[in-house]
């Protein structure tokens, strides 16, 4: 049976694929956010990981708002990916596994989540920009993504907790496939930031960081916020942070973080953390234990 072994936050700021495409990765004002994403990239080799299920908003680039899904979950063997303006991008295409795409699109759905499924489009920067700081990549990506677009553009949006419900209903669907697969969640977007109108370059430092402590330890408490009390807290485009509560709701009520990193040195508070469930640290505690003693 396919299982999730944890699950990845991130954010999809664009300036880091462009900062990761030309190569700046020891610049000074770049190295604390490349060397932060190391630990991740490193957990995800170590653990063997299968696919990434990657829950990310598309920017008016495959959707535009005379038609923008609420829900939208790609399949197909390839995705390319989007050239955004500065030209394509020196990477395999996104690399799918179309049996696993189509039975989570079927168990959502059973699952009364009404999805719009697409096929041969492109994924832009909300997957693309950190998928490659994630997962070593050349010749080929070593897995699968499935991806999940969520509308956090026009409103009306899904509510945060109907996000955390659509992370409880990917659990229940990658539990229900027979093949043995490891699957890490990967919520992706903010946290604080806005990029236009009057609070352009809005941050909020202190909101950020108990953004991160409620989602591994109190998420409830974040399901009952609304849409305007994350773009007050955060910034207009902060509302992103919903995508996070998917990727928590595909995840057991304890976690233990394995590793965070923030850094706030553009508009965007950009961050990656990493959990695992409860079960699976103490597993894996164990076993180090047994290691040790066997080596004693």
């Amino acid at each position: 049976m396919a299982k999730i072994i944890g699950c990845i936050g991130t954010s999809h700021v664009p300036t880091i694929a462009l900062a990761y495409d030309r190569g700046r990765q020891e610049d000074p004002a770049w190295k604390p956010l490349f060397d932060g994403y190391k630990p991740v990239a490193q957990w995800l080799e170590d653990k063997k990981a299968d696919v990434l299920v990657f829950i990310y908003n598309d920017h008016a680039t495959t959707f535009f708002f005379d038609m923008y899904p609420t829900f939208a979950l790609g399949v197909g063997e390839r995705f390319p990916i989007a050239d955004e303006g500065a030209g394509l991008r020196n990477l395999p295409q996104i690399k799918g596994d179309v049996d696993l795409q189509a039975h989570i699109a079927e168990s959502l759905v059973n699952d009364e989540f009404d999805l719009t499924i697409f096929q041969n489009k492109p994924i832009d920067h909300g997957c693309a920009s950190p998928l490659p700081l994630l997962w070593k990549h050349e010749p080929d990506w070593p897995g699968a993504i499935v991806p999940i677009a969520v509308n956090v553009l026009q409103y009306p949006l899904p509510t945060p907790r109907r996000c955390y419900k659509l992370g409880q209903a990917i659990r229940r669907a990658v539990e229900s496939y027979p093949k043995d697969l490891n699957v890490v969640i990967v919520g992706t977007g903010g946290l604080s930031h806005q990029i236009h109108g009057e609070r352009t370059g809005f941050n909020n430092e202190e909101w950020d960081l108990e953004f991160l402590e409620l989602l591994q330890n109190n998420p409830q408490k974040l399901l009952d916020m609304t849409h305007a009390d994350y773009v007050r807290l955060g910034g207009a485009e902060s509302v992103e942070q919903i995508m996070w509560l998917a990727m928590r709701g595909a995840m057991p009520e304890k976690i233990n973080k394995i590793h965070q990193n923030y850094y706030l040195a553009t508009t965007t508070a950009m961050t990656v953390v990493l959990f695992e469930g409860d079960e699976v640290s103490a597993g894996a505690d164990q076993a180090t234990a047994a290691a040790a003693a066997a080596n004693a």
